[in-house]
């Protein structure tokens, strides 16, 4: 396996960091990677961690759903039921500022989301690096999918989503300004991220499910996401929360970091901790997860 270490912060481009915590990778290696801090802006990064010709056999295990859509354990069931409901709850959201129009999902995994939008009239395109989880969603959704945005011609969309995608992309800022020019007039991005600084996120520390390293390059705060909106010329027009991500999230994190506990422990832990941390969530918004919708 070949490292490579971040030297400077996309962010705000220092180049002190601090170490901010050292998390193992609990679905494929069993690893430890390190998670470091920028002294200038406090954005955290995964460093060092594989570089673009490794990091591809992180993500070959039946434990990473996303992927393989496996339904062989009580996790992926409960997964794949609170998937059904957020797929809806996603749809609804993006008609709050769209009906219908053109829709890209970058990183559509095994095409379900994209599926459901296909169903509900959306012209549809979609993008997933991964062969296998791209062959999964062409089979779902009857579409030809892509392996990189260069190979889709159309060059606008009125919705461009990408949920729980832009801490895997490597070239963050490259991506993004990629993204913002495949943008129609009066088109809205829906960004759907981690956020580190929520109380599930505090509580379970370096077990937290969110970190997912190697795997996730960056790591986001509602701050740091902010100024990057801001460097690239892109307008918040609302931050809004996935209350249902706290609750598995947290499953994840009780099973790493108790892992001999019974699942019905584990369970009823896990409702806890995601009821709690949604509830101080109602004070600062920060949720498990966020979904940043930006215009230009």
């Amino acid at each position: 396996m070949a490292l490579e270490s971040v030297n400077y912060c996309p962010i705000c481009k220092g180049n002190h960091f601090t170490l901010f915590n050292h998390c193992i990778d609990h679905t494929t290696s069993g690893e430890t990677f390190s998670i470091h801090q920028c002294s200038t802006c406090n954005f955290l990064i995964t460093s060092p961690r594989p570089d673009a010709h490794s990091i591809g056999k992180y993500y070959q295990s039946e434990n990473y759903i996303s992927h393989t859509n496996s339904s062989k354990s009580l996790i992926d069931k409960i997964y794949k039921s609170v998937r059904s409901i957020t797929l809806q709850w996603k749809l609804n959201l993006i008609r709050q500022h769209k009906q219908q129009g053109t829709l890209l999902d970058y990183g559509c995994g095994t095409g379900e989301f994209l599926n459901a939008c296909k169903t509900a009239s959306w012209k549809c395109f979609g993008i997933e690096p991964s062969a296998d989880a791209r062959q999964k969603a062409e089979q779902l959704t009857t579409l030809k999918l892509s392996a990189s945005l260069s190979e889709i011609s159309l060059n606008k969309f009125d919705v461009i989503t990408l949920w729980h995608v832009l801490e895997h992309i490597e070239d963050l800022n490259e991506k993004l300004s990629e993204l913002k020019s495949r943008l129609a007039q009066g088109g809205t991005i829906f960004i759907a991220v981690p956020n580190y600084e929520s109380l599930d996120g505090k509580l379970y520390q370096s077990h937290w499910a969110g970190y997912d390293v190697p795997r996730h390059l960056w790591h986001f705060s509602q701050q740091t996401m902010g100024r990057l909106f801001i460097n690239h010329g892109l307008k918040l027009k609302a931050v809004v929360p996935m209350k249902q991500d706290s609750f598995y999230v947290s499953l994840l994190s009780e099973k790493y970091l108790h892992p001999n506990r019974s699942i019905v422990l584990t369970g009823l832990s896990a409702l806890l901790t995601g009821v709690k941390s949604n509830l101080a969530a109602r004070q600062n918004q920060n949720y498990s997860s966020l979904v940043y919708i930006v215009t230009t």
